[in-house]
C-alpha cells in the first residue's frame, strides 16, 4: 500500500481522534511544565490550540475528530458525578465560612450570567447565542445538561464554558493579585467559581487548599447552577 493511501486510512480513523487529543494534552503539560507552571501557558488553551491547527491543516472534519474524541467526552459524565468527592472532602473545611462563601458564589454566579448575557444583548446577538450564555457559567458536564433542558445548543454552551474555564485559569492570578487577594481559600473559591474544572485544576497545581476550594466551588456551583439558572430564565424571558 502507498504511503498516502495509508495516511488516507489513519485520517479517516477514530482512533487517530483520540490519540491527537491525549497527545496535545501531554504536549500542553509539558509545556506548562517547563515554564513554571505559568498560567499563561495553561495546557487546556495549548491543547485546543495545537488540535484545531492540525485538524484544520489534515482537513479533517469537525463530525469525525468527534468520533475519535467523544471517547474523552463521555468521561465529561463520570467527572460531574466524581464532584462528590471534592464536595465531601471539602465540607469540613466549611465552618465557619459558609454564609461569606455562600454569598460569594451566588454573587460570582450572577455576575458572570448577568455581564456575559447583558453584553450580548447589548450587541444583539443572536438568540441562541445568548441562551448558550446563561449556562456558560457552571462546569461544561452540567452546563450542556442544563443547555437541553431549556432547548439551546450544548455544542454552543461547551465552547462557551471551556472558553470561560480557560480564560479564568490564565488571567486569574493576574486579578486575584490585583485585587490583593492573599488566602489560599479565598483565591481557590473565587478560580473554581469563575473558571469551573479548568479553574479547579490550575488551583491544585499550585495549592491543595486551593484545589480543594476551587473544586468545592465548582461543586456548588453547579448544583446551585442546574436548579437555579433554567428558572432565572424562564422568569426573565
Amino acid at each position: 500500500m502507498a504511503i498516502h493511501e495509508i495516511w488516507v486510512y489513519l485520517s479517516g480513523s477514530p482512533l487517530l481522534a483520540l490519540i491527537l487529543t491525549l497527545g496535545a494534552y501531554h504536549l500542553g503539560t509539558l509545556a506548562y511544565e517547563r515554564a513554571g507552571r505559568n498560567p499563561l501557558a495553561n495546557p487546556v488553551l495549548i491543547a485546543v490550540v495545537l488540535i484545531a491547527t492540525v485538524i484544520q491543516t489534515i482537513e479533517m472534519p469537525y463530525a469525525t475528530y468527534f468520533e475519535g474524541a467523544q471517547f474523552v467526552h463521555f468521561l465529561l459524565g463520570t467527572a460531574t458525578v466524581a464532584l462528590a468527592v471534592p464536595i465531601y472532602r471539602g465540607l469540613a473545611a466549611l465552618r465557619g465560612r459558609i454564609v461569606p462563601l455562600l454569598v460569594a458564589l451566588v454573587a460570582g454566579g450572577a455576575a458572570s450570567i448577568a455581564s456575559a448575557v447583558g453584553i450580548a444583548l447589548l450587541l444583539d446577538a443572536d438568540p441562541a447565542v445568548v441562551g448558550a450564555l446563561w449556562t456558560k457559567s457552571v462546569t461544561a458536564p452540567i452546563a450542556m445538561g442544563v443547555s437541553e433542558r431549556m432547548g439551546v445548543s450544548p455544542t454552543l454552551t461547551a465552547v462557551f464554558a471551556v472558553s470561560t474555564g480557560i480564560l479564568g485559569a490564565v488571567l486569574a492570578r493576574f486579578v486575584l493579585d490585583a485585587v490583593g487577594s492573599r488566602a489560599w481559600w479565598q483565591r481557590g473559591f473565587a478560580l473554581g467559581v469563575a473558571a469551573h474544572g479548568i479553574g479547579a485544576s490550575r488551583a491544585f497545581s499550585v495549592s491543595q487548599e486551593a484545589g480543594i476550594y476551587a473544586s468545592l466551588a465548582m461543586g456548588m456551583h453547579g448544583i446551585l447552577g442546574a436548579v437555579a439558572i433554567p428558572l432565572a430564565a424562564s422568569a426573565l424571558r
